[in-house]
């Protein structure tokens, strides 16, 4: 039974084995000073496969996980509350995928006990990692206008949410990091078109400061697009989420009059999910790393609720 205090060589689990229950698996069994112990799953099937094929041990039960001093929760986003609460109060830290929790009440109660418990809570907002979108953050300052779309074909995965809490969070989630202020207006449209939720929807959010964020997401396009577009007062940068790339541009001045040239950025390509646990792992070890935290992720939770609240009330007006 781990102390859940030595910061050297810490011991992780992972708690749920599907789409990305299992990248953290590969992930984690793979990082240097970290000691794996294993993973969990309620699907006893799915479990033996995903740890014969990373050679991990296939853990017991959740009790089983709780010996670790990291664990990630990868389950559905209802049972984010009950698990992620368990582990923190034995001692986890703890990185619960995103949404952080189904409502912002039970997600406000992670981070008290998270709190309370004086653990690290963070939340899988993996694009929030993405090599590309932190080379543009760091240089994007006054940013007055931001364009995101995010747009997937359809698949079984994540029906259990709608496409608020699917895809667009990640976009808020930047958004917000952005503006670093919470909502001032939002305005949005949303239609269900394969599911019962909301499948595709448009947002259109205000800020105090100024900030205007226009953000699209859908799991009913032909197509896959994954674009982030920042507009400050003398520069311009686009980010292909998919490529790790940002193409920039400037307005230099100067005595002769004034030109638009393209500003290099340097991006060195990382797997997100990687750059993601490393971050985690790092914080939980006491340093310094960019990590999405339990009350950036409920922010982040908060704002897709106001949207999706925003859909549902144009959609009565309609009857």
């Amino acid at each position: 039974m781990t102390s859940h205090d030595s910061p050297s060589n810490l011991t992780a689990a992972v708690v749920g084995t599907g789409h990305l229950g299992r990248h953290h698996v590969r992930i984690l069994a793979g990082m240097p000073g970290v000691h794996f112990l294993g993973a969990f799953d309620a699907d006893a099937d799915r479990l033996r496969e995903i740890a014969a094929e990373h050679r991990v041990t296939a853990l017991p039960g959740l009790d089983a996980s709780a010996a670790a001093d990291i664990v990630v929760v990868a389950t559905p986003t209802v049972t984010h509350r009950e698990i992620a609460g368990r582990l923190l109060e034995q001692g986890c830290h703890v990185l619960v995928e995103k949404p952080i929790a189904v409502s912002v009440a039970e997600a406000r109660e992670l981070v008290d006990l998270a709190a309370h418990a004086g653990r690290v809570l963070a939340v899988g907002h993996v694009e929030y990692h993405n090599p590309a979108v932190q080379a543009a953050l760091g240089l994007a300052g006054g940013v007055r206008y931001l364009e995101a779309q995010r747009l997937s074909p359809f698949t079984a995965r994540s029906v259990d949410v709608d496409v608020l809490l699917d895809l667009m969070i990640h976009d808020i989630q930047i958004t917000l990091a952005v503006a670093g202020e919470e909502p001032s207006e939002i305005r949005a449209v949303g239609v269900p078109v394969l599911t019962d939720k909301v499948d595709l929807c448009h947002a259109w959010i205000e800020f105090p400061g100024g900030l205007v964020a226009n953000l699209t997401a859908s799991r009913v396009s032909a197509e896959r697009v994954r674009k982030l577009r920042l507009f400050a007062r003398d520069s311009y940068f686009s980010v292909d989420y998919a490529e790790q790339s940002v193409s920039a541009a400037q307005l230099l001045r100067s005595e002769a009059g004034t030109q638009i040239a393209p500003r290099p950025v340097e991006v060195s390509p990382q797997e997100p999910l990687a750059a993601e646990l490393a971050a985690f792992v790092a914080r939980c070890r006491g340093e310094a790393a960019p990590i999405v935290d339990g009350a950036t992720g409920t922010d982040a939770l908060a704002a897709a609720i106001r949207i999706r609240e925003q859909v549902e009330e144009r959609q009565l007006s309609l009857r």
